[in-house]
């Protein structure tokens, strides 16, 4: 990997970086979207492209190679005058004809110095895709023949064109894991995670968190991470938070030709449409009625037009949600429009270890906007936090007022728990919370109650509530002292 990638900003696992494509003699931002052109039919000209901020696409080697007309020109032109593109190409190398077909008639080495021959900036070697449902004998086989193709990979010279390591594994965090520690070893360059367009298509984003989760743990940080296929935008932000850096998009076309437009929440049919949900210029110049009355290419047109529009925008959102800090608030809103990504959502933070790692300790405004919320790694680093601190011997943490009876008193606010008054205005405890706060945001104070307590078993704490919870409160060790200040009473429970 050398110096290809370097991180810039983070936030969760989502990060900011510059990848340099030394053969392009340039770098590209990330997360960046790559625009899938098939050689052969263009609903968009390439040349365009930068119009849509588009600073890198992708195309198909293997379709090029078993083209005589196409291979001529790629071999005599390049893939930049072939296709019409002056930045950067990526290239792939017929893995995907290979999972749809069953075998391809070319190797890892034939492929990759075709790659090079023609010019591409990033090639691809020949992996094997295993489907997500195969057995664990099956992926085992696949993989072990990816990984003997990813040795191969190593030996051919292809300049300074940079080269991908595929990693497969199927659903098994321990293959992909595995698989992905392999690859890092290697000296190749980006790390696309292959298969998982089967988990995309049917909306298994659970599945598709646990595989992403499995393979950034075995490359580490530094590795460009490439999700292979994630081309619809409503997904950008929950893979860029579990830490993919490039994705390639062929659903701007192909949802065209079907009369399909994308949005950041989902799909609508251009026959359902009354009125266009967006600004973009062909939104705000078109109605819907407009399309539907236009030549089937034309509207195709149009149609990916808007749908690079609103895939670009949701990287540029993306982008500036890391920058500010507010990455997981916009996951979060995304996830809840869906409840297969907001099964995904929840996945991601399965791994909150995982995400604390890179999340900064310090960014914007923490949002509590549900449930989903209290899980995230900004209260798990609190919590972790919280046996640094020393409380005097006797401690009343409350949600509001101090009280003389004690030597302290500390801050008692959902879902963090408990912290020095001090700290009040400091990154998270600057919380824009609801005052209708829900159960799991109690539970969540209520286990930083119960980690102050662990770690400091000579100090007496009394937690002052306004009705919390039975959930909570029966989390709060029985040496603690209940005061319920909804109720204008103090007690102690009886167990």
């Amino acid at each position: 990997m050398d110096d290809t990638f370097e991180i810039r900003a983070q936030d969760a696992a989502g990060r900011i970086g510059e990848l340099r494509v030394p053969r392009a003699g340039t770098t590209v931002e990330t997360p960046a979207l790559l625009p899938v052109v098939n050689p052969n039919l263009q609903s968009i000209e390439p040349d365009r492209f930068p119009d849509f901020g588009v600073e890198m696409l992708i195309t198909n080697a293997y379709i090029i190679r078993g083209d005589d007309e196409l291979r001529e020109r790629a071999l005599e032109e390049g893939v930049h005058e072939l296709v019409g593109f002056d930045g950067p190409i990526m290239t792939d190398s017929g893995s995907f004809q290979l999972a749809e077909y069953g075998e391809i008639d070319v190797t890892t080495p034939e492929i990759l110095q075709f790659q090079s021959d023609i010019g591409s900036d990033v090639g691809t070697p020949v992996d094997i895709p295993t489907s997500p449902d195969a057995d664990r004998e099956t992926v085992e086989a696949d993989l072990a023949e990816t990984e003997e193709r990813l040795r191969t990979a190593e030996s051919v010279d292809t300049g300074d064109m940079l080269v991908t390591a595929p990693i497969q594994g199927g659903t098994f965090e321990d293959l992909r894991e595995s698989a992905a520690r392999t690859a890092a070893a290697r000296d190749l360059d980006v790390f696309p995670i292959g298969a998982v367009v089967p988990l995309l298509n049917s909306y298994r984003y659970a599945e598709m968190a646990d595989v992403v989760a499995a393979t950034k743990r075995g490359l580490g940080q530094d590795a460009p991470v490439h999700l292979f296929g994630a081309g619809h935008p409503m997904t950008f932000a929950l893979a860029v938070a579990l830490g993919c850096d490039l994705f390639d998009s062929a659903a701007y076309a192909l949802y065209a030709r079907e009369g399909r437009y994308l949005t950041a929440r989902g799909t609508e049919h251009l026959d359902e449409l009354e009125d266009f949900p967006c600004a973009c210029p062909v939104c705000s110049g078109h109605d819907p009625a407009e399309l539907r009355s236009m030549a089937a290419d034309e509207r195709e047109r149009l149609l990916a037009e808007h749908n690079l529009h609103v895939s670009m925008a949701e990287i540029r959102r993306i982008k500036a949600a890391i920058r500010e800090g507010s990455l997981l608030e916009l996951v979060e809103m995304r996830a809840h429009a869906h409840p297969a990504l907001l099964d995904g959502y929840r996945t991601m933070l399965d791994h909150p270890a995982q995400l604390e790692a890179t999340d900064p300790a310090s960014k914007g405004t923490f949002f509590h906007l549900s449930a989903d919320s209290a899980r995230r790694p900004e209260v798990l680093r609190h919590h972790r936090r919280l046996e640094r601190l020393e409380p005097p011997p006797t401690l009343l943490l409350s949600e509001a007022g101090t009280d003389s009876r004690f030597d302290e008193t500390w801050r008692l606010k959902p879902p963090f728990g408990p912290f020095p008054r001090d700290l009040s205005t400091t990154y998270p405890f600057t919380a824009e919370v609801p005052e209708r706060m829900d159960d799991a945001g109690y539970e969540a104070a209520a286990d930083g109650v119960r980690r102050l307590v662990e770690v400091n078993p000579d100090t007496e704490v009394t937690v002052a509530h306004r009705d919390w919870p039975a959930t909570a409160l029966e989390a709060i060790p029985d040496r603690v002292t209940l005061e319920n200040l909804g109720q204008g009473q103090d007690h102690h429970r009886d167990r």
